[in-house]
């Protein structure tokens, strides 16, 4: 019995229905039914528009401190990186808010608006 190298290949995690389209290129194709990654995405943002923005806001908070990483003077390296995750988190948390405050205004105050009769 010969080993062949060429037959050979590193064992393949797939979900049941889930199937490779090309043994040589290994692209995994999600199974009947399910959506791809993008559909899943701007399914997602469709559902919470504020998610990707609040992800943007980070990443425009931390790019923006790292180009300005040569000129922030005599400032220590440590309280220039603290100060550039609270700008980055209180973008995130600025979205989570933003997307709180319009959940409970989606539930309450248009329901209510929509069935001015009912308690």
């Amino acid at each position: 019995m010969s080993w062949d190298w060429a037959e050979a290949s590193e064992p393949q995690l797939l979900t049941p229905g889930a199937r490779i389209m090309s043994a040589n290129k290994g692209w995994w194709v999600p199974p009947e039914g399910e959506d791809s990654v993008s559909q899943k995405f701007l399914r997602k943002t469709r559902e919470s528009p504020l998610v990707p923005a609040g992800l943007g806001g980070c990443l425009a908070v931390a790019a923006y401190r790292i180009y300005r990483l040569k000129a922030r003077g005599s400032t220590k390296m440590s309280i220039h990186l603290i100060h550039t995750r609270v700008a980055a988190q209180a973008c995130a948390v600025g979205a989570v808010m933003l997307g709180a405050v319009y959940t409970m205004y989606r539930d309450y105050v248009k329901r209510t608006a929509q069935n001015p009769g009912e308690k």
